[in-house]
Order: structure tokens, then sequence, then C-alpha cells
């Protein structure tokens, strides 16, 4: 299924947790959310139960609870395009674009000092 109708729009956002699968029992038994696991250091939901598209990843090692921001996922109908954009208008790409279940994602910063994803098919 494209997405192609919210190309440039918040897509998805992605918390960090020290626990995926207490994260999970924690927003299901509280507000309800439905998850699909990606392994054991992966989990989404869906915006049918949350509102909005999203997921839990397990912390880095560097990462300590709380203090890992959101990543705000936006989505594009044209990754390179969207890249070239983001660099041309003084962003900086800082993850590189990879793969993963269901497309491809890079990382950036605006310059102003926030960090976020754009993601494609």
């Amino acid at each position: 299924m494209s997405s192609a109708g919210n190309h440039h729009k918040i897509d998805y956002i992605e918390f960090a947790a020290t626990d995926v699968a207490r994260a999970k029992k924690f927003y299901a038994s509280v507000f309800g959310w439905r998850f699909t696991d990606y392994g054991p250091d992966y989990s989404s939901f869906d915006a049918a139960s949350a509102g909005v598209n999203g997921g839990f990843r397990t912390c880095r090692p560097d990462e300590k609870a709380g203090e890992a921001a959101p990543l705000v996922v936006l989505y594009s109908a044209n990754l390179k395009a969207t890249e070239a954009a983001i660099v041309g208008g003084g962003g900086t790409i800082v993850v590189p674009t990879f793969e993963f279940p269901g497309g491809r994602r890079f990382h950036f910063a605006d310059g102003v000092g926030n960090l976020l994803a754009v993601w494609s098919e």
C-alpha cells in the first residue's frame, strides 16, 4: 500500500524503551494500543489504536531511559529527492539510507537542533 498522499507529512513516531515488552504491556493495558513485533528489539503500533503510527525500539547502550527524544518520521514519495532537498536546504544526513521491513529510511539534522527521519517504501 502506497502512502504517496502523505508526502512530506508526519507519518510515524518512534520511541526508545529500555524494555520493549514492558512498554507494549503498559501501552496495551492503559491505552488499548495494538502491536506488531519485528523481533525482540522493535514493536510497532498502529494509528487505529494509538492515533498515529509508531513504534518502540530498544535503547542503545549509550542512551538512558527518558533521555532519548522520540523520533518523528516523515513520509516521502521520492526518498532521493527529499534527501537532496534536505541537504540543499542546509540539513545534514546523520544516518544514511538503510532498509528495514517495509521500506527504507534515513535520519537527518535540520540545523536548528532537531533530528528527524524520512521513510519510503
